[in-house]
């Protein structure tokens, strides 16, 4: 596997001959002080260009970087919506085992990018167009304290989508059911992370899809969250959902005393009394409380 300072030179060097691109920069990870470095992480480059046809329009061009495993273009495909605007993606898995994510990015956005995220970090500027960037810092990332509404609004859904889970399982709708157990799933994650901002004091980022939850977690708390994912049985995701059910409501009665907020007791009683009895009629209940 090449090294990083390998695959940057490589960026770099590919970049001052190519009189189109006029600025490099990296985010992400790499650019994280507080990320833990690893092979796997990825680098996340961009170009400034001048004009992007003449790169869109022959793909070849990223071969200069190596041999591919994969590469995907997100913005030229069909079954999946462009996002990016007028940038265009290149998401390259090299066959050593290193992963790009190279952005084409028009220059005249630089200033509209340079607001956008406070990990960049300019690798090369050639017209002086990135001037005065601040050390790469991920505090855009880090937990942010909640109002009240946002409590309740999160134990609102999360509650709502349960009854769902219950009705799939009832019916034996394996799929319904799991879907809507994933759909609960960011609700509790979330109030997880509010519980980790306030142990914190909101000056930590959990990373993306949670990756670094697990460190500010107890032993014992963590493995309440990963009982609540669940087999391919509906004895086992009746399980999950009420080990979901009893994390949230420990969790979230926490954060709303923490914060001084209320926490909507009544509609955790009601509903779960209702996913009970749904569980008890259900063929060859076996009952989990």
């Amino acid at each position: 596997m090449r090294s990083e300072q390998e695959m940057l030179d490589l960026f770099l060097n590919y970049a001052r001959k190519d009189e189109r691109i006029r600025a490099v920069t990296l985010e992400g990870s790499r650019t994280n002080p507080n990320a833990p470095k690893d092979l796997f992480q990825d680098f996340d480059i961009s170009y400034h260009v001048t004009e992007m046809d003449s790169f869109k329009n022959d793909p070849r061009w990223v071969d200069v970087f190596g041999e591919r495993i994969l590469m995907q273009m997100p913005e030229a495909m069909a079954m999946f919506p462009p996002e990016l605007g007028r940038r265009f993606s290149y998401l390259i898995l090299f066959a050593d085992g290193n992963k790009a994510d190279l952005t084409l990015i028009p220059l005249d956005e630089a200033e509209d990018y340079r607001q956008e995220d406070k990990l960049m970090m300019v690798l090369l500027d050639k017209d002086g167009v990135f001037p005065d960037v601040p050390p790469p810092t991920d505090e855009d990332y880090r937990v942010k304290r909640p109002p009240a509404e946002f409590i309740a609004d999160c134990c609102n859904e999360f509650w709502m989508l349960s009854t769902y889970v219950a009705k799939g399982l009832w019916r034996k709708e394996m799929l319904f059911a799991q879907d809507h157990l994933a759909l609960m799933r960011p609700l509790l994650l979330k109030m997880v992370e509010w519980q980790v901002g306030i142990d914190t004091g909101f000056s930590v980022s959990i990373g993306k899809n949670g990756k670094y939850l697990e460190r500010y977690m107890t032993g014992s708390h963590w493995s309440k969250l990963m009982a609540t994912y669940p087999n391919g049985t509906y004895d086992g995701v009746w399980a999950a959902l009420f080990a979901m059910v009893e994390l949230f409501r420990s969790t979230a009665l926490d954060v709303a005393e923490r914060l001084n907020y209320e926490f909507p007791l009544e509609d955790d009683r009601r509903v779960t009394g209702y996913l009970m009895r749904v569980q008890s009629l259900a063929p060859d209940a076996k009952g989990i409380f």
